[in-house]
């Protein structure tokens, strides 16, 4: 009779074991979509991820997860960042990725912005950091004076590019990764290049920045910053529009008027007023648009025009009788559309 007895201990004893490993090393979620994202900010306690983790109805058994968290050491040893849960993961391995910090990365894919603002929303909207910060640093003299930048032409370090961040890097520490690839960005080969058309790295991003809203006509670039560089040269104003449109804040303006031009009379990125480059970029150019920059043609270009068959190609001018032109053919054209 005890022997029985003993026997059916022993049986239940392995049934409970059984279950316990079940709950701890089976499935311990509850959601339905392929992962789930958790983000544990700076400073976070353990309770506070708990009732995160609760309120999503992330586990099954979030009793059992608390439990075994503070078996695990996990409240005191709590990192901060972005991690992914995987449907079906275990409590045991979800504890062991917290208390170790394995987090998942986030991949920045930068492209097309036009200023300071859009950057800091951007990575404020990205990572743990928020837009407030990231504009301090950026308006920041003392904080760029080391990366040999300024408040104007901080821009031209954030050359447009997939990057892998973890989410709860600080502010100082992801500007000097960015800063790091842009002084890889710049290897002998572009630097010698940019030596060749006059110009230092980061008055050919500049340069680059003013092309990249001109066209979008990969192979029509070289010819177009031949124009600017030939009247950099002569000590001719840029006349750029995209300046005028970035100066004034006004991106979807289809056609850059008089009145446009006279009321950015004050800003330093007024190019028909002003002679030379615009002190900082107008957007972030893609790598394409610097390397076309930087493969400038050799001509005697003085100006170009939009076709007035609205191609996206341009008429190119030495002239100004040429150009002249080439103008009133456009602007006919925007007319008949009615385009103002």
């Amino acid at each position: 009779m005890l022997r029985k007895t003993v026997l059916t201990i022993i049986v239940l004893l392995v049934i409970v074991l059984l279950y316990l490993g079940w709950k701890v090393a089976g499935s311990g979620t509850a959601f339905e979509g392929n992962k789930y994202t958790l983000f544990v900010k700076t400073g976070a306690g353990f309770e506070e991820v708990l009732q995160t983790l609760r309120s999503d109805n992330v586990l099954k058994d979030p009793g059992l997860f608390n439990f075994l968290a503070r078996q695990y050491g996990l409240p005191r040893n709590l990192k901060a960042g972005r991690y992914e849960i995987k449907r079906g993961a275990g409590v045991l391995g979800i504890l062991q990725m917290l208390r170790n910090g394995r987090q998942s990365p986030v991949n920045l894919v930068i492209t097309k912005l036009r200023t300071k603002e859009d950057f800091a929303r951007f990575l404020g909207n990205r990572m743990e950091c928020d837009s407030m910060s990231v504009i301090n640093f950026l308006n920041s003299p003392d904080s760029l004076r080391s990366m040999g930048l300024d408040t104007n032409n901080v821009m031209t370090m954030v050359i447009p590019n997939t990057y892998s961040f973890f989410w709860n890097t600080p502010v100082t520490s992801l500007m000097r990764r960015l800063h790091h690839e842009e002084q890889k960005f710049w290897n002998d080969s572009r630097i010698k290049k940019a030596q060749n058309i006059g110009l230092t790295p980061q008055q050919v991003y500049i340069l680059a920045s003013v092309i990249e809203e001109e066209t979008t006509k990969y192979d029509e670039m070289p010819l177009m910053a031949s124009v600017y560089i030939n009247r950099l040269n002569r000590g001719m104003p840029l006349g750029a529009d995209p300046t005028i449109k970035y100066a004034i804040r006004n991106f979807a303006a289809k056609r850059v008027t008089l009145k446009m031009i006279s009321e950015s009379a004050a800003s330093p990125y007024n190019t028909y007023k002003n002679k030379g480059l615009p002190p900082g970029p107008i957007c972030t150019p893609a790598i394409k648009t610097i390397d076309a920059t930087l493969e400038a043609a050799s001509t005697n270009y003085l100006y170009f025009c939009a076709k007035p068959d609205f191609s996206g190609y341009h008429n190119f001018a030495v002239t100004d009788a040429e150009h002249f032109k080439n103008a009133r053919a456009y602007q006919k054209a925007l007319n008949r559309l009615n385009i103002n």
